[in-house]
């Protein structure tokens, strides 16, 4: 049986309680959602939440809306509620006006990551002027890993794919953005490998690190972004300097 340590207070945590419920629509004959959910993430700003709803489904909500629309009418009848549905996407989507999304990704969903853009941290590709995308300060991306191996970026505002990375043989079973608005993406995979992505370079991929003898499950930078820690099936946690 589990036990509290003295400073915690059971009463306390007895009284936390659902303030709502996000539900899945049933599963269409196309079977793009309805399964287990098995991802969920916040953006850094706390703008957007994220959630794989089964099979290659992800919804996109707007975080602030949503918690409106709980505290007013609280956890009945949420999925059945007309008036809790939100704004969807007509148009290109802006920082200032939220819509809700759903996207398509392709396959089925085991990871997602939130990642905001500081334009002063710049690419580490010296021709700049080549770049496809270039991303602004309000620039908010949403990384998907798939079952088959590929990442997916989305622009959170307008609901549009930017850019399909593809390297890993393997499910996606993790994703990291650094913490310093760099815009570099951390991948760990089943194929036993991470790999760095540098978004701000078209996604092109900058490193392969190897330091597992088994499938990766979970990886995460260091607060100012210098050290990446793994850990995957073993007992070790394998720490990498990326400079």
């Amino acid at each position: 049986m589990a036990s509290f340590p003295p400073r915690v207070n059971e009463k306390e945590i007895v009284r936390s309680r659902t303030i709502g419920e996000l539900l899945a629509p049933a599963a269409p004959f196309d079977k793009k959602c309805g399964r287990e959910n098995w991802t969920v993430a916040f953006a850094p700003d706390g703008s957007y939440f994220a959630w794989s709803q089964g099979h290659r489904t992800v919804k996109l909500v707007p975080w602030s809306q949503c918690l409106k629309n709980f505290l007013l009418h609280g956890t009945k009848n949420v999925a059945n509620s007309n008036s809790l549905r939100l704004s969807r996407q007509n148009s290109d989507g802006q920082k200032n006006n939220p819509c809700e999304h759903t996207i398509d990704c392709g396959d089925i969903v085991w990871s997602l990551a939130f990642g905001s853009s500081v334009p002063e941290k710049q690419s580490r590709c010296v021709n700049i002027e080549w770049h496809r995308f270039r991303f602004g300060q309000d620039q908010l991306l949403l990384a998907t890993g798939l079952s088959n191996g590929r990442i997916k970026i989305w622009d959170v505002y307008t609901g549009k794919l930017l850019l399909n990375l593809v390297d890993h043989t393997e499910v996606i079973r993790d994703l990291t953005f650094a913490p310093d608005g760099s815009l570099i993406l951390v991948s760990a995979s089943r194929d036993k490998t991470l790999r760095v992505w540098d978004l701000k370079d078209d996604g092109n991929m900058m490193k392969i690190l190897r330091g597992h003898q088994n499938w990766v499950y979970s990886c995460a930078f260091s607060p100012d972004s210098s050290m990446l820690c793994s850990v995957g099936a073993s007992k070790a946690v394998v720490a990498a300097i990326l400079v």
